[in-house]
């Protein structure tokens, strides 16, 4: 029966009970169709999840048929820019070796074996440089220019009425550090790079590293200028007592081929400048370091004394010791120890990269390496080194 035949029989509105009803299924119709829409959202919902979980776990799933990646990202970019020339991953690093195949045994043939060692064992030798203590620079440059100002400006004393007098001008020297080139070119053959039963880009890396250094160690005390850096020993040495700037002092010994008996290295102590002392250094190899290990005073007390800490470098007379093995033994009119302050008294000029270029085609079917460096170094205050002679 509709409203209209209600009102019409009743002669008045519906009751208040029919409208209850109404409204009742009014809502109970909405409720519905909101819980289907519901039912639907959280039914594509879970099918999402059901996806993402599904491609975590085939991420996360372990490798089949292949090993898993644990080399760092340079070391395989270096790797296969040795082994296959992609450099899409590499700008520039260093190498080193002989010219190798696997033709002969000892120049390579050994390493194509599965069986061998994974890493090769070298003969270590020292890399102690002067670099550790002098003044070291980066450049852009072809050479590096040191300006030293040499004199003191004048000064003088004056009372209230007295006229001030010209005093003197400070003088200024440039000394120039030119960069040259330190360069390596080992020669491999691709079927070595292929078939090695170890890291041959590491090995290489290490060698040309290691070698660089020593090249570089031994230019910073003896070189002679001559494509290559000016060592601080290639300057002339004169007695201290009538030195001048261009020159290094030094004092001597008291011995004819020794070093004495420790009072020559007192008088080196205070040869040096009291600007420089605080900051100073002994540098000496290892048989001169033994020889004065053995020294005593006159209460029997060591002059060398061992670091109290670990990594803190020994000392001589209260001062720190630097190996290196490029300084000459003990011998008659030999220079074995210098003593300055390096930071002010040695500059190292280089520019801040190491390059390497892979050749595949020079030598087929070998591939070269060519690895370059560009490092200069020279005395950049004579006043700040001093030097002990062998002599009486």
């Amino acid at each position: 029966m509709s409203d209209a035949e209600i009102r019409s029989r009743a002669g008045e509105d519906v009751s208040p009970v029919a409208r209850v009803s109404a409204a009742m299924a009014g809502l109970i119709g909405d409720f519905k169709a909101m819980q289907a829409d519901l039912h639907v959202k959280l039914q594509k919902q879970e099918e999402r999840l059901t996806m993402l979980d599904h491609k975590t776990a085939l991420r996360g799933r372990p490798a089949l048929s292949t090993s898993a990646e644990v080399a760092a990202p340079h070391q395989k970019a270096f790797d296969a820019y040795l082994r296959s020339g992609d450099d899409d991953g590499l700008r520039g690093l260093e190498l080193d070796g002989k010219a190798m195949s696997t033709a002969v045994n000892s120049d390579g043939g050994y390493l194509v074996d599965p069986q061998t060692a994974e890493t090769i064992k070298s003969v270590l030798a020292a890399t102690a440089s002067i670099r550790a203590i002098a003044n070291v620079v980066n450049v852009e440059a072809s050479s590096f220019d040191v300006l030293i100002d040499q004199n003191d400006t004048g000064a003088g004393w004056a009372n209230e009425t007295s006229p001030t007098a010209e005093t003197g001008t400070a003088t200024i020297e440039r000394i120039s550090i030119p960069l040259y080139e330190l360069n390596a070119l080992p020669k491999v053959s691709q079927r070595l790079l292929d078939d090695s039963a170890f890291d041959v880009d590491a090995w290489l890396a290490g060698r040309i590293a290691d070698k660089f250094a020593r090249a570089e160690a031994d230019a910073f005390v003896n070189g002679d200028g001559v494509d290559k850096p000016t060592g601080f020993l290639t300057h002339p040495a004169v007695d201290d007592a009538s030195w001048s700037w261009g020159d290094l002092g030094y004092v001597t010994s008291g011995a004819a081929a020794d070093v004495g008996d420790g009072d020559g290295l007192i008088d080196l102590v205070y040869a040096l400048g009291a600007q420089y002392r605080a900051n100073a250094t002994f540098v000496m190899n290892s048989k001169t370091a033994g020889a004065l290990r053995k020294l005593k005073d006159a209460d029997g007390r060591h002059l060398w004394l061992d670091g109290f800490a670990a990594g803190e470098p020994a000392r001589l007379l209260g001062y720190p010791v630097l190996i290196a093995e490029d300084m000459p033994d003990i011998a008659a009119d030999a220079f074995p120890i210098a003593f300055g302050d390096f930071a002010a008294g040695y500059t190292v000029a280089e520019r801040p990269d190491l390059r390497v270029l892979r050749d595949p085609f020079s030598a087929k079917p070998h591939v070269l390496f060519y690895a370059t460096k560009r490092v200069g170094g020279d005395v950049s205050d004579f006043a700040a080194i001093k030097l002990l002679r062998c002599a009486v």
